[in-house]
């Protein structure tokens, strides 16, 4: 399975865990310009959360939230901006979490962590 696969599954797993969890799924992989793309924006309860999804076959090489660059960062911050300026949420509280997903080799999810607050502006 390649790392796009990996990705897809990831991402509708962690679509259906977030549901399960009470957020609102507002908008999926949005992207602005050249900058790069937020994998999921929800709202769990008053707060706006932008949240990158990791998924990975094992940690190995380390968590999936620890291949998180800071570049990778700072992209989701201005990303963050753009999306909050485009629909008026200016005065929400926001969050920037990441999701761990260990996935078995036939795509079978085999745990999931949701990590709040994860970084900061």
């Amino acid at each position: 399975m390649n790392n796009r696969t990996y990705g897809t599954i990831g991402e509708e797993a962690a679509v259906e865990y977030l549901a399960k969890n009470g957020y609102k799924v507002l908008c999926r992989n949005f992207r602005a310009g050249r900058i790069g793309e937020i994998d999921i924006i929800g709202m769990d309860r008053e707060t706006l959360c932008f949240i990158e999804v990791k998924t990975r076959s094992g940690s190995m090489f380390g968590t999936p939230a620890q291949a998180l660059s800071h570049k990778k960062q700072a992209n989701i911050i201005r990303l963050a901006r753009i999306y909050m300026q485009n629909k008026r949420y200016m005065d929400t509280p926001v969050r920037f979490d990441v999701m761990e997903l260990i996935m078995d080799r036939n795509g079978t999810i085999r745990d999931i962590r949701l990590i709040k607050n994860a970084f900061q502006e």
